[in-house]
């Protein structure tokens, strides 16, 4: 058998799956789905191909490109797999983003359950030298497989990445292994079983958590389900009918550095957050004088006279999907008066039921998309 013949063959398997996915309506969301085939064949490629448990490193597989979990638009992600009982220096120099986060996970997400979280904390437990170096140590425990870095951005255009590094100190200095036919057959089978299994895991994953809910409401503020214990956050799903809008309304967190709303698809990916405003930060949206951030999620533009507005969470077609709202870098725990209020009602109905609606002309919004567009391209990394 060709070394390449398990990924083929769970190409057509990912593939058939895609194909064949229960929440597919139109010819759009089909296309979709390639598309994040794409990028579910790109994040097992590279995976595999870069995993290395003696000489690890920090790599990035979940981008723009190739979108799962329901990624967040404003974090970057790196992974680095362990390897129980090893030592590992990570260094950085911490750049100006809102969070810089850490968490050692128990395993991978599958289709059944969620990987135990072993330690998470943020920069705040770091010792960061005035011109921003870090370095901490640490020896993997039992059970260690990944560490997961986050690094979140509540202002894109002026908040800058960082650096980050990884050795392992036994290894470090010295040669990789050689290549042989029997290490590279095991990566085209670790791509393999990665690929299928990642299709078949973010299919299931939220219907642990946000599908759960009653459909157009959204959790009180809770430590993330299955994900960052450090980071609060509010879930749940909208049904929307084209002439309908979802209002979410949330007061601004004075006591945490970061903030956000997204809505995303039901693949369970974030939909375009380049060239659309499918999310946005408390930096990024308009607060009323109250205090308040008033989202709409909707199809049709929720402005006056029909218009685009600073708030506005367009749905591209989608008439299901997930939200999440999340508050990182907080300094008290959230309950349910920082939470968030949910209101349907009709797209037309907005400008007159909802305080505080700021309409823009077209070449106010066009210019809020290009500078996302720049702002993704100076951070993100693919």
């Amino acid at each position: 058998m060709g070394l390449t013949a398990p990924l083929t063959e769970a190409i057509t398997e990912a593939e058939e799956l895609i194909a064949n996915a229960p929440f597919i309506r139109t010819e759009a969301d089909r296309l979709e789905g390639y598309d994040y085939l794409a990028g579910r064949i790109r994040m097992a490629m590279q995976t595999a191909f870069d995993y290395d448990l003696a000489q690890p490193l920090f790599i990035n597989p979940t981008h723009q490109f190739s979108r799962q979990g329901l990624d967040n638009p404003d974090a970057i992600y790196f992974y680095a797999y362990l390897v129980e009982g090893a030592e590992y220096v990570v260094r950085g120099r911490r750049g100006t983003s809102a969070d810089l986060s850490f968490q050692v996970m128990g395993g991978g997400y599958s289709a059944d359950s969620a990987p135990p979280s072993l330690l998470a904390f943020d920069d705040r437990e770091l010792d960061i030298a005035e011109d921003g170096s870090f370095e901490f140590t640490y020896v993997a425990e039992p059970g260690a497989k990944t560490l997961i870095v986050r690094e979140v951005f509540n202002d894109w255009d002026a908040e800058t990445r960082g650096t980050l590094t990884i050795e392992r100190t036994d290894t470090i200095g010295k040669p990789r292994a050689p290549l042989t036919e029997a290490l590279l057959r095991k990566k085209y089978e670790v791509a393999a079983r990665s690929l299928v299994g990642s299709i078949q895991t973010w299919f299931a994953f939220p219907h642990f958590f946000q599908y759960k809910e009653p459909v157009n409401t959204l959790t009180v503020p809770a430590s993330t389900p299955g994900g960052l214990p450090s980071q609060f956050s509010s879930i749940g799903h909208y049904e929307l009918a084209e002439d309908e809008a979802m209002v979410v309304t949330v007061p601004v967190c004075e006591d945490c550095a970061y903030q956000a709303i997204q809505i995303g698809s039901d693949w369970y990916a974030s939909t375009d957050y380049e060239t659309h405003q499918t999310s946005l930060t408390k930096a990024q949206a308009v607060a009323g004088d109250d205090g308040l951030l008033r989202f709409v999620i909707s199809e049709r533009p929720p402005g006056p006279g029909g218009s685009p507005s600073a708030n506005w969470l367009e749905t591209l077609g989608h008439r299901t999907g997930p939200i999440m709202l999340r508050w990182q870098q907080l300094s008290r725990p959230l309950g349910a008066a920082d939470g968030p209020v949910v209101e349907v009602m009709k797209v037309d109905e907005v400008p007159a039921r909802v305080p505080g609606i700021v309409g823009l002309t077209e070449d106010e919004h066009t210019a809020r998309i290009a500078a996302r567009q720049r702002a993704v391209a100076r951070r993100m990394i693919s």
